[in-house]
């Protein structure tokens, strides 16, 4: 039986020439970074490289800050966190705009601060299904609000926020912006000089890279405090033993990820359009999102009269990898909260099923997923009806 992994931005395969760059230093070069005796310090090089990696993949400068973390999780919970002892607790600001499309590890995370004094605004998203600058307008107030943060590219649709205007914009008001940028890298380019954030997140294993390791940019001058303490680690700004293996694969899965975005633009795009196009061609199938507003990579369809879960299940049966939507919510059995936040209807949010592609993804992968999935629906409309049918 084939297998077909199209469940990418959940996570992607390591790049082979990411994992030999790695070897080395678990078993040869494994010294602690922070020791002074040569197993330590032998390290020094490779990790210089990989910060060098990291700053060019996302145009910071050398005045800001990079730090690498355990997963983009992490630093989410960083900046939410930095914010509110920095400036929640400590100024008339007690706002934080977001939106109601934020990963679990934003929107989670404001639903805590809010228990704390923080208030949480969520902006309505337009009829493309993102935010627009003519929103955060009418509702930035900049003496009360402390944050705002909105994510590149959405985690199910694979829609894209105009970020660099929205920053733009916060900015001219004095406003400080994040964004989750975790499904953006490797997919579109991302830039922090010309999209001015304060802070953006990241996460290796998004991009080819491996699991367990992320970054945070940090603009010079912005709020900050640490989420962890215990060392003088990345500057003091995160303490804990580095992953210097994780930190060596992320600093080149980034670079080989921005070299891979012409063919992620062309090649992933077309592969993602030929199977929308036979997706579309099955009645009573939407897809969620116009094609240029997305990233290159990402289908969220809605199969009318099938749950989501069905289709995953008997999609799996026949080795193809999806799923309903973020891994981080997958044993929810409520429906896409995406889907609703868009406005559409909670029966049909239930029918939500994400197809996610990768620069490893082969034309003839697509071509027997369409076969299966085809067959997969009219099976499973034909059982549904056969049920129906009975219980009357």
């Amino acid at each position: 039986m084939q297998r077909v992994y199209l469940d990418n931005n959940a996570t992607t395969i390591v790049d082979p020439r990411v994992k030999e760059a790695m070897d080395i230093y678990f078993c040869q070069q494994y010294g602690n970074p922070n020791s002074l005796h040569e197993f330590g310090t032998e390290v020094h090089p490779a990790m210089r490289v990989a910060l060098d990696r990291l700053y060019a993949g996302i145009g910071a400068s050398d005045e800001d800050d990079v730090i690498v973390t355990s997963c983009a999780t992490e630093s989410n919970n960083t900046v939410l966190k930095a914010i509110y002892w920095e400036v929640i607790t400590k100024t008339p600001k007690k706002r934080i705009l977001t939106t109601p499309v934020e990963h679990p590890s934003v929107s989670h995370v404001c639903e805590f601060l809010q228990t704390k004094g923080a208030e949480i605004v969520e902006l309505p998203l337009n009829t493309d299904g993102i935010v627009d600058t003519s929103t955060l307008e009418a509702y930035l107030e900049p003496e009360k609000t402390a944050l705002v943060s909105i994510m590149w590219a959405n985690n199910e649709t694979g829609l894209i926020f105009p970020i660099k205007e929205l920053a733009t914009y916060a900015r001219s008001h004095g406003v400080l912006f994040h964004t989750d940028a975790v499904q953006a890298i490797g997919k579109v380019a991302v830039n922090v000089q010309e999209a001015p954030v304060d802070y953006l997140s990241f996460s290796a294993h998004k991009f080819h890279g491996p699991k367990g390791v992320g970054g945070l940019y940090i603009r010079k001058g912005a709020p900050f405090v640490p989420l962890l303490h215990g060392g003088e680690h990345m500057g003091g700004k995160r303490s804990g033993t580095i992953n210097v293996a994780g930190m060596v694969g992320m600093g080149l899965a980034m670079e080989l990820a921005n070299e891979a975005l012409f063919y992620e633009e062309k090649e992933v795009r077309r592969l993602r359009d030929k199977l929308e196009d036979a997706l579309l061609a099955i009645p009573d199938t939407m897809v969620i999102g116009k094609r240029e507003l997305r990233v290159p990579n990402t289908i969220l369809a809605s199969f009318r009269g099938i749950e989501g879960e069905a289709l995953i299940w008997d999609l799996n049966r026949y080795g193809i990898a999806a799923s309903t939507g973020s891994a981080c919510a997958s044993e929810s059995l409520e429906p896409n909260p995406v889907m609703v936040a868009i406005g559409l209807d909670r029966e049909l949010a239930h029918t939500a099923v994400r197809l996610s592609l990768s620069r490893f993804t082969t034309e003839e992968e697509i071509d027997y997923t369409i076969e299966v999935l085809t067959a997969s629906v009219k099976r499973l409309r034909e059982i549904s009806s056969t049920y129906v049918k009975n219980k009357e």
